[in-house]
């Protein structure tokens, strides 16, 4: 028996060797690995932001490096990547940004949050829903962003939820993980947590029922504890009365401007609460 585990730690050390000496451009091809599931797993119990300068891409990403977030309204945002990517989040047309991104992703909880005839100059078109019988399953690499999801329910026609029918996407870019979370109906369990891992950004509905109520979705947001929390889909009650759910534990601010700039090194030591200006 001993010999035989010897022979397996030799070949693991083996090819551990092989993949170190590895070109870059060889090393590229593999599956991405998730930054944020990995920092998260490195500090147990703990999902508030690590600012450890790290890529996706096996490259080291720059602390000053810049992404801008533009609220277009309800639950599209625009995001802009150093390296010139644009990705919409929940795009329907109905908000169109400011430019035809390169990216959208959709759900599809209502007409607000998907289109079926997008701009066919969009090169990645994500439903967070699965169109073949299985969960949506997606690990894209566009430019300098890595985007993947995390499926949850939604309810589909009076209280029946359908399985895996909205999808959390995280878009990976800068060092930064960034989130959003759809049309989120039900709270996340600890498996949907260990999936999502840290976010730095998270875009979180506060409409107080169309998702879920504001209580259950305070529950969610502490929990992640991301750095920056982008409030969207504001429709129903005023977003004071989802300030008010958080205690001296996270600042509050009201922004005069649709844009924020975001930097691993710009990001509030303190959970931020931040509304964009928009609808």
């Amino acid at each position: 028996m001993m010999p035989r585990l010897i022979l397996i730690a030799f070949a693991a050390i083996a090819l551990l060797h092989i993949l170190w000496l590895m070109p870059a451009h060889a090393q590229s091809a593999r599956p991405p690995v998730s930054q944020c599931q990995a920092i998260a797993r490195s500090l147990p119990d703990v999902t508030f932001a690590s600012f450890k300068p790290s890529s996706a891409f096996g490259v080291q990403a720059v602390a000053d490096d810049k992404v801008v977030i533009t609220y277009v309204g309800h639950s599209t945002f625009l995001i802009e990547t150093p390296g010139g990517v644009s990705i919409a989040t929940d795009y329907s047309g109905w908000y169109a940004p400011p430019k035809v991104p390169d990216v959208v992703t959709m759900n599809k909880a209502h007409s607000s949050h998907y289109t079926l005839t997008p701009d066919p100059a969009i090169s990645q078109v994500l439903h967070g829903w699965g169109d073949n019988g299985q969960p949506a399953d997606h690990d894209v690499v566009v430019g300098d962003a890595y985007i993947r999801n995390v499926t949850t329910d939604i309810r589909s026609g009076g209280a029946v939820m359908e399985p895996d029918g909205n999808s959390i996407f995280i878009f990976e870019v800068a060092g930064l993980c960034i989130g959003h979370l759809g049309h989120l109906h039900h709270e996340l369990d600890d498996t949907d947590y260990a999936e999502i891992g840290r976010l730095d950004v998270l875009m979180v509905p506060v409409d107080g029922g169309l998702t879920m109520g504001a209580q259950s979705m305070s529950r969610v947001v502490t929990r992640l504890r991301s750095s920056l929390i982008l409030p969207m889909h504001r429709r129903g009650p005023p977003v004071t009365s989802f300030l008010q759910m958080f205690g001296d534990g996270f600042d509050k601010s009201f922004s005069a401007q649709a844009s924020v700039t975001v930097s691993m090194r710009s990001l509030p030591k303190k959970p931020l609460i931040y509304i964009l200006q928009g609808v």
